[in-house]
């Protein structure tokens, strides 16, 4: 356009508009200088870090009750440049853990160890199992198999296990959702029962050896010898293996004795802290059977 209208004088501003088809307010137009968003983008991005969880639409209302006049369409574009409005990944967080000594306890119902495993059944359907020891004797004194078991059933688990067995010091467990879960941290903080939870560091499954123990023979006896037709098959072969376990099988770490026997001979050598004097284990009936706890 400059250059037209040097080369030829005669030639009008209107004329040289309409030959390289441009409207002339849009050669005539000068920019406004942009005021500077600093101050709001750092107010978006501080905002945004102090309430992960609000929108744009409720930190531009609270731009707005702080005094902000500028429109929604240019918040929500400096929102943009922060790169706010994509969707981040958040994860629940656990707290750090503190690696404690693996010690075998004194007395009986000192320490129990708790964890889950998993299988399936012949047409490929999941399912889990959770069990439960004392790290005295290595004793099993659960094994509940299911397709699916909650934090909810963790407690109502362990409910039904002290009623016969008593309370237990502290239980070991892992991270997983179940164990961190607030059901079970109220269950054990309830000032009837007092439980401490011991968690083991993340990815340290060698932190709570004797449960890891437990698992690995149940699998091989169990698991990974039968193909289990529904649930209900599997939970009387769990318990089934759970009576041989503690009745007949010598353990290397126990002098070669069951469980039970060892929980005999060695059980009240020391006084329990909450004063118990009887620890009954799981047994079988065979006139029925069925298992009874005596």
């Amino acid at each position: 356009m400059d250059y037209a209208r040097s080369r030829y004088k005669d030639l009008s501003l209107r004329q040289a508009c309409r030959i390289f088809n441009i409207s002339s307010s849009v050669y005539c137009y000068h920019p406004l200088k942009r005021a500077d968003d600093s101050a709001v983008y750092d107010r978006l991005v501080g905002m945004a870090e102090k309430w992960p969880t609000w929108g744009f639409w409720k930190l531009n209302h609270r731009l707005r009750l702080e005094g902000s006049k500028l429109n929604h369409k240019r918040v929500y574009r400096l929102y943009k440049e922060a790169r706010l409005h994509l969707r981040r990944r958040t994860h629940k967080r656990v707290p750090a853990r503190i690696k404690q000594p693996l010690l075998q306890p004194l007395v009986p119902n000192l320490n129990w160890s708790m964890d889950f495993m998993r299988d399936t059944l012949w047409i490929g359907k999941p399912f889990r199992t959770f069990n439960i020891i004392d790290d005295f004797n290595r004793e099993a004194l659960n094994i509940t198999i299911s397709k699916s078991i909650t934090s909810e059933r963790v407690v109502k688990e362990l409910t039904e296990l002290t009623q016969w067995r008593g309370l237990p010091s502290s239980i070991r467990v892992d991270n997983g959702p179940e164990f961190i879960a607030q059901a079970l941290k109220e269950w054990c903080e309830h000032p009837s029962r007092n439980i401490e939870l011991i968690f083991i560091e993340k990815g340290k499954p060698s932190q709570n050896g004797y449960i890891e123990r437990l698992n690995k023979t149940f699998r091989e006896d169990i698991l990974d010898s039968y193909q289990f037709e529904e649930v209900s098959q599997a939970q009387a072969f769990a318990y089934e293996w759970m009576w041989m376990y503690n009745n007949e099988r010598p353990h290397e770490s126990l002098n070669n004795l069951p469980p039970t026997h060892f929980l005999l001979k060695y059980g009240k050598l020391h006084p329990h802290p909450r004063g118990y004097t009887e620890f009954p284990t799981f047994q079988q009936d065979i006139n029925t059977d069925n298992f009874l706890y005596i």
